[in-house]
């Protein structure tokens, strides 16, 4: 599942980030602000209509994402160890 689809405020791992076609610097940027694989991401606020902006925590850090940069993170629950 990636990002977009997520259920506010459960908490998820990050399993990782996917390339666009044509921009493949766009992962790096999303790498480099925490998007990282294993690091804990929660969906804090969806949009109007449940679209884009998403206001999401990733770490102890909180970003503002697009509809398309949310499709590009793929995610899993996060399970308690």
């Amino acid at each position: 599942m990636n990002l977009e689809q997520a259920e506010l405020e459960s908490l998820y791992r990050v399993s990782e980030v996917n390339s666009p076609q044509g921009a493949p610097q766009i992962k790096g940027q999303l790498e480099d602000i925490g998007f990282l694989p294993g690091e804990q991401v929660t969906l804090l606020r969806k949009g109007l209509l449940g679209k884009g902006p998403y206001m999401v925590r990733v770490g102890t850090s909180t970003f503002a994402l697009r509809q398309s940069e949310a499709r590009m993170i793929e995610i899993e629950l996060f399970a308690h160890d």
